[in-house]
């Protein structure tokens, strides 16, 4: 095995805590007053939904930059947001570019890298993960996902590009994910696959504090990867 591909939304950073604290931080100074959780849960609830748009072809592949942006513009009307400025929003949307890796990231990165190559397979598109990358100090070697396959997970091509770019086989990558769905979708292609529970992605008790797929690997969190592949 000679690279980790990487989930990133829910496995590595916090999406929940940093949409509700951007959005609170750009929207509050101009009035608003909303459960701010709530919101984030709102957004995010609409991410499965904007990417079937592409998947099933009714729409063509769009960045998430894109697709996060058509997701607020269909929460607005239940929060009250549909007279704020063009800007604002623009500066809301970014949000995603903001948010803080778990505790447990850099230290198990710090041992996984030396032994590893570190990439991501996400959803997110290229510019979304430098910035996020760039936040919270994580050294990808390379930078894979939906943007470079064209389509999102789980549809196998995101999968088998992330490989290929690597000129790696399937076999020889192991995906790493908070998410049964994702790690199932990559072992039937033949990837390796790595559970780090967060039970807490969603809020209390609502992540998975175990996968419910069967897997080489799980963990309760970077460092015991780390531990887990000896590294």
């Amino acid at each position: 095995m000679r690279a980790l591909f990487f989930d990133v939304f829910g496995t590595i950073v916090d999406w929940r805590t940093g949409i509700a604290r951007e959005a609170q931080a750009i929207l509050k100074p101009l009035g608003y007053a909303l459960d701010w959780l709530a919101f984030a849960d709102a957004w995010r609830a609409q991410y499965q939904p904007g990417m079937n748009e592409v998947r099933t072809g009714r729409i063509p592949f769009a960045k998430l930059d894109v697709i996060h942006r058509r997701m607020l513009d269909r929460i607005r009307p239940r929060f009250g947001l549909e007279k704020v400025d063009e800007d604002v929003l623009a500066e809301l949307n970014l949000a995603w570019h903001r948010l803080d890796a778990w505790k447990d990231v850099a230290p198990g990165f710090a041992r996984l890298r030396h032994r590893f190559l570190l990439a991501p397979c996400s959803n997110g598109n290229i510019a979304l993960m430098v910035d996020l990358a760039r936040r919270n100090d994580i050294r990808w070697d390379a930078i894979l996902g939906s943007e470079i396959a064209g389509d999102f997970k789980p549809k196998p091509r995101v999968y088998l590009a992330s490989a290929e770019a690597l000129n790696l086989q399937p076999g020889e990558c192991m995906m790493v994910a908070a998410h049964s769905n994702d790690l199932a979708a990559a072992a039937a292609l033949g990837l390796r696959t790595a559970h780090v529970a967060r039970p807490g992605e969603n809020g209390p008790g609502t992540g998975e504090a175990a996968p419910r797929v069967p897997v080489d690997v799980a963990a309760r969190s970077f460092e015991d990867l780390a531990d887990k592949l000896a590294t």
